[in-house]
């Protein structure tokens, strides 16, 4: 077991023996819940989850994806929950409770496999390879790249969210990095660091910013306000990191490759997309997830227009099934639903597993004892520069809204400094952020739990300094 492990179910431990065990208490959900911090079922849940979480941390030494333990772990935990409940003589409470798990588990879920679909549908059509090829022409060493993929990362995600931004560059990474382990590994890291600091000042940049917007908390103009942290938190890592990167180029391959027919329809349909599902939640109130549903029916629509018009020739060259995919051009019919199949089902249950996992443990008590502690004891300041750290372990949606059940009482330089450690804190670990897990699904075997954990303390010195910009930059917020 790691030592964050270990201070993890000590934390917890420690907090559950200030509570009676298993007494009725008030939560989030429309009827009563049993407290079981401190009785032996709780105990039981941490160790099955604690276990689960180490299993995928060792995914690049064991070859188990990391889907598997979480999902287990999942399943065992509601077992246990539905087993006391029923000896309670509530067997309904713990239905409505996964129930409401899984709703949250199926907005992001199909959020993620809509942008994941348009990433392996632009892949396709060569959209990265073109764009690669592109960038080593241009003459661009493997330092710039690193800081061109980063700054866009920066820039992008306050628009199209730090998730989507991430697989977006992280397969221009994968495409320029070919042979240079190393640099796609860095370059990853780069990319999770930037994609969740550029997402920390915009309510549409992560999900934990879209939950205090919605609160009313934070009105839409004040994020602009963590501009500044945000931005020093990508670049003490990112300038501390490009020692490491080698400064000659990529070689090309000799090879000009063109993007497939209708490769920019694609790439504008996917920007139509991200527009519809801000358009969803800005103007309409309604889930970003249905606008992303919406905009993959563009893409639909536009692959029965590619598969209609689809031509077997070339320039006069008859169709070689072998040869195909090499060729450019109009030669191989596009079909959506293999973009689909290839989408990251790995990181797709995952998500599943840890969002059950831990909304399960809330549902507990774990969650808002925590919190309770944090904010009632420690002071705003330490609880929401623990937030982020937190974050990092075991996921910032959850924690997040846990915070927002309890509304603490804080001034809105408080309210913003959460927002900021809860949406950068993820990037202390690899498993902290959605744009982290789903890098390690795309770049699978390369950027990895322990390649990430290596530059934990840069990254860490980054977080710091965010904070000390904030309270600079931000004091009369306080």
């Amino acid at each position: 077991m790691t030592g964050f492990s270990r201070i993890l179910l000590s934390l917890t431990t420690f907090l559950s023996l200030c509570l009676p065990a298993c007494v009725f208490a008030s939560s989030g959900h429309a009827a009563e819940t049993l407290d079981l911090t401190s009785s032996s079922i709780g105990y039981l849940s941490l160790l099955i989850f604690a276990i689960a979480y180490l299993f995928v941390m060792a995914e690049e030494y064991t070859h188990l994806r990391k889907s598997k333990p979480v999902l287990v772990a999942a399943g065992l935990i509601w077992i246990l929950i539905a087993y006391v409940y029923a000896q309670h003589d509530m067997p309904h409470a713990a239905e409505i409770a996964i129930r409401h798990n899984i709703l949250e588990y199926a907005e992001l879920f199909f959020f993620l496999l809509v942008a994941m679909t348009y990433i392996n549908a632009m892949e396709e059509r060569l959209i990265f390879q073109a764009l690669r090829t592109k960038l080593v022409s241009a003459g661009f060493s493997f330092r710039q790249l690193f800081w061109i993929t980063g700054g866009l990362s920066f820039v992008i995600s306050p628009v199209a969210d730090n998730l989507t931004t991430a697989l977006l560059m992280c397969a221009v990474v994968m495409a320029l990095g070919k042979g240079k382990p190393k640099f796609v590994s860095l370059a990853c890291i780069n990319i999770v660091v930037a994609a969740n600091a550029g997402g920390a000042f915009s309510p549409f940049g992560d999900i934990t910013t879209l939950m205090v917007w919605q609160k009313g908390i934070v009105s839409f103009s004040e994020f602009f306000a963590l501009f500044l942290p945000s931005l020093v938190n990508w670049l003490v890592p990112a300038i501390i990191m490009t020692f490491a990167i080698e400064k000659n180029k990529p070689e090309g391959d000799g090879v000009s490759v063109q993007m497939k027919r209708g490769g920019v329809t694609v790439m504008f349909l996917f920007l139509m997309t991200i527009a519809t599902a801000v358009s969803f939640h800005n103007f309409l109130y309604l889930p970003p997830m249905a606008g992303m549903m919406m905009g993959l029916s563009y893409l639909k629509f536009y692959g029965y227009y590619l598969k209609k018009t689809h031509n077997k020739t070339a320039k006069g060259v008859a169709y070689d099934p072998e040869k195909a995919e090499e060729r450019l051009g109009d030669t191989v019919s596009f079909d959506i639903f293999k973009s689909v199949a290839r989408a990251e089902w790995d990181t797709l249950f995952f998500f599943y597993g840890v969002i059950l996992c831990v909304g399960g443990l809330g549902f507990m008590g774990y969650l808002g004892l925590v919190s309770n502690l944090m904010y009632n004891n420690w002071g705003a300041t330490p609880a929401n520069v623990t937030v982020g750290v937190l974050s990092a372990i075991v996921d910032n949606i959850p924690v997040m809204f846990a915070v927002l059940t309890m509304l603490p009482e804080m001034s809105q330089g408080q309210w913003l400094l959460v927002t900021l450690t809860a949406g950068v804190g993820g990037s202390l670990l690899s498993i902290g952020s959605a744009a982290g897990v789903a890098l390690m699904g795309q770049a699978r075997g390369i950027y990895t739990f322990g390649a990430h954990l290596k530059w934990t303390p840069v990254i860490a010195l980054g977080y710091a300094a965010s904070i000390f910009v904030h309270f600079l930059v931000n004091a009369d917020k306080f």
